[in-house]
């Protein structure tokens, strides 16, 4: 069995986002062939709500889905489908924009003012890219579970060791995991070799093996990097002393052409131009609640 090696890593950047938001952005514009079908992932941490109150106004989206997945703090949300309410710590909201949403996010503190949590964004094929936009919302105690010795899995998208993920019947096959290890506790991660895979270290430190037997290592992970994958047939990876915490990601790659101007995503520029004369003309969304 081939395991995957590191191909780059790169550390999260401080960025501002929405009406003044201060996140990491983990990866984003000029990295879509790294990652794809995945965009852009944010990070967002904080303890002064400052940083973070602002918000995301009323803004739209076309074209792809965003995957908002909070660990603290809450998040106050509503959509032109009529959705509205809050998801708090462990909750995952998976909205498919599709051919036109427009919502909001609006932040809120937690205990000693702190908001956690990421925004991974999904690029939907060119024959999804004007469905109709659909709506997820999972809490924490909705999302299963796999448990071994020194390991934790979340499973919100995809299947790990016979368990599926939460969230279901969306484009594509996206596979999209929270994983707690315990001190030099190791797990191994199944990766059909055509697939992109990465992995995002949010606590801890971390190493990416080369064998099985752990002699070998590909590269360690630091706090606040994503390290982008190699093809193989599985990740095999090992937290150091402190344990560690991580996002993994995988999915199938489109290898289509990426027209992308802020929060709109599609195959072509005119295609954007539509979009965007659609908003100013009141007629983007295209299904109402």
């Amino acid at each position: 069995m081939k395991l995957r090696t590191i191909k780059r890593t790169m550390a999260a950047r401080p960025t501002v986002d929405g009406a003044g938001v201060k996140l990491s952005r983990v990866f984003g514009y000029g990295l879509t062939d790294l990652f794809d079908p995945f965009l852009m992932m944010d990070h967002f941490g904080s303890d002064k709500p400052a940083d973070y109150q602002a918000g995301f106004p009323w803004h739209p989206h076309r074209g792809i889905e965003t995957v908002t997945y909070l660990l603290e703090g809450s998040v106050d949300h509503g959509d032109s489908l009529g959705n509205s309410g809050t998801i708090g710590p462990g909750d995952v909201q998976w909205m498919t924009a599709g051919s036109g949403i427009i919502h909001q996010e609006m932040p809120k503190p937690g205990k000693d003012g702190r908001m956690f949590g990421f925004q991974l964004w999904v690029n939907l094929p060119k024959s999804e890219k004007m469905c109709d936009p659909a709506y997820h919302g999972f809490t924490d105690a909705e999302i299963p579970r796999f448990r071994a010795d020194g390991v934790a899995v979340k499973v919100i998208c995809g299947q790990y060791g016979g368990i599926s993920g939460a969230v279901r019947g969306v484009a594509g096959s996206p596979f999209y995991i929270d994983v707690k290890l315990e001190a030099n506790a190791r797990l191994e991660i199944p990766t059909p070799g055509t697939r992109s895979a990465a992995v995002y270290l949010y606590r801890g430190d971390c190493s990416v093996l080369s064998s099985p037997d752990g002699t070998g290592k590909t590269g360690e992970c630091r706090e606040r990097t994503i390290s982008a994958l190699d093809e193989g047939e599985a990740a095999l990876i090992a937290a150091g002393t402190d344990g560690a915490s991580f996002i993994f990601i995988s999915g199938t790659p489109l290898h289509e052409p990426i027209a992308w101007q802020g929060p709109i995503v599609m195959n072509t520029q005119e295609e954007l131009d539509v979009a965007f004369r659609e908003l100013d003309a009141g007629s983007f969304v295209k299904v109402r609640s």
